[in-house]
């Protein structure tokens, strides 16, 4: 029988029998190789730290590479919680298993890295851990208990709870669970946008007003009035923005808008968003009755230049750029990519998370984006694609393409028309897997679909 079969037995012969070397023996037999027992350490003197060292510490395996943005953008926030931990003498260590391409990307890489690292050299224990814990997607972190129990969902219980998730055990994580369960309860806009020294958000609405009116020749050339304040305004200066109180958000459906102007899809996706933010103002101030909807830009920027530059594209509200708030809503929401729409219904509760897929989906139609709309839009879809063609040529693609559903073949996928998500009915090529948006089809005859040279 293969002693992997049997935990006891595997037990019994890496320690022979002696229970106090239950945790280094554990460790010995993942991390080590018949000609190294040592694990590469970027902060001490001589590079290398003994695999038996880690007897005792709850381990993070932290499977990662550097040429894949998730994994550098988690990377940066595993540093903090880390640095965190070790600053309070926490009892936890963190090894990284290395999905580089090359030693010099992994040298790099690793010169960020404030914790442990398997030898780049070592391919069959780096396979051995992937093989082990079936790692089939980066960034993964799994944390290992000297208890011998394992946790695979480390990369998400980092992004949600930060430090507060240590010493990731059942029962701390229960603990958590309970408290954001009490959060979400007793949830109102208020308590998610303010803080002890601010009670309001950032408005530019009122510096165009200003700018439009405060002359004819401005009017005529004005930034402010063709382009939503991308340069500055020749007499006030950009930016040039009010205070709106949170309460006066209340009884309002809100959209909050994780975002930032280095992030390419955010780049892509914002106009988009802008567009469809002036049609519902504009079909809910012609319906009356004192509905509203309103975007709070919750930034992801990285210095307030940066900020100020993207927030003046923008129509809506904001929070102020580098606001605690904002890492406090990123967690709270398990915000783990950008851009991101969280929408918010009129009492303070939480419609959903997935705001962003569905303006995709269904444009200025989803609001007020709550189920009851959803499960509404989704019969209108249904009704739809009745009446679509079976099949069709599509302009961007040489292969006949097959209209499928969630129920025959299809599923949430990309657009390769948009490059925005999808889901339920799509257009699909059954040979290579290429699928668009009904919407975005653009029929064509077979002869000029054929003329297309990219698949």
């Amino acid at each position: 029988m293969d002693l992997d079969d049997n935990p006891r037995n595997l037990v019994q012969a890496l320690t022979n029998g002696d229970p106090e070397k239950i945790s280094t023996s554990r460790f010995s037999s993942l991390l080590a190789s018949k000609d190294r027992d040592y694990l590469l350490s970027s902060t001490t003197q001589d590079d290398q730290v003994k695999i038996s060292d880690l007897e005792g510490k709850a381990i993070g395996l932290y499977f990662s590479a550097n040429w894949y943005p998730p994994c550098r953008n988690f990377n940066e926030v595993l540093i903090g919680v880390y640095e965190q931990l070790k600053s309070n003498g926490s009892n936890f260590e963190i090894v990284f298993v290395s999905s580089d391409e090359d030693l010099s990307a992994f040298n790099s890489y690793r010169e960020s890295m404030p914790w442990l690292s398997i030898p780049f050299s070592d391919l069959e224990t780096k396979k051995a851990l992937n093989r082990k814990f079936e790692v089939e997607g980066i960034p993964y972190l799994i944390i290992l208990q000297p208890d011998g129990s394992t946790l695979h969902d480390g990369v998400e219980l980092i992004y949600r709870y930060g430090i507060e998730a240590f010493p990731f055990t059942e029962e701390k994580l229960e603990e958590l669970r309970r408290e954001e369960r009490i959060k979400h309860e007793s949830q109102t806009l208020t308590n998610l946008l303010t803080n002890p020294g601010r009670d309001y958000l950032l408005d530019q609405t009122m510096a165009r007003k200003v700018c439009y009116l405060s002359s004819p020749a401005c009017r005529s050339f004005c930034p402010f009035t063709l382009t939503f304040a991308r340069y500055p305004h020749p007499t006030i200066g950009f930016p040039f923005t009010s205070e709106v109180p949170v309460d006066s958000l209340i009884g309002k459906t809100v959209g909050l808008y994780f975002s930032a102007q280095w992030c390419f899809p955010c780049a892509k996706f914002t106009p988009k968003l802008i567009s469809i933010y002036h049609k519902i103002k504009r079909s809910l101030e012609g319906k009356g009755g004192g509905e509203d909807f309103e975007i709070v830009f919750v930034s992801n920027d990285r210095d307030q230049s940066s900020f100020d530059s993207y927030y003046g594209t923008m129509p809506w509200l904001a929070l102020p750029s580098g606001d605690p708030i904002i890492r406090t809503l990123a967690k709270y929401f398990d915000v783990q990519g950008i851009p991101c729409l969280i929408i918010i219904d009129p009492d303070g509760k939480t419609v959903t998370k997935q705001g962003r897929n569905l303006i995709n989906l269904y444009q200025e139609n989803a609001y007020p984006f709550t189920c009851a709309k959803l499960e509404l839009l989704e019969k209108e879809m249904e009704e739809e694609a009745k009446r679509l063609p079976r099949s069709n040529y599509h302009a961007g693609h040489r292969h006949e393409l097959t209209l499928v559903s969630e129920g025959n073949g299809g599923g949430p996928f990309i657009c390769c028309d948009c490059d925005e998500q999808g889901s339920g009915w799509a257009y699909q090529c059954l040979g290579c897997g290429y699928e668009v948006h009904p919407r975005c089809m653009r029929a064509v005859d077979p002869a000029t679909a054929a003329s297309v040279q990219h698949t």
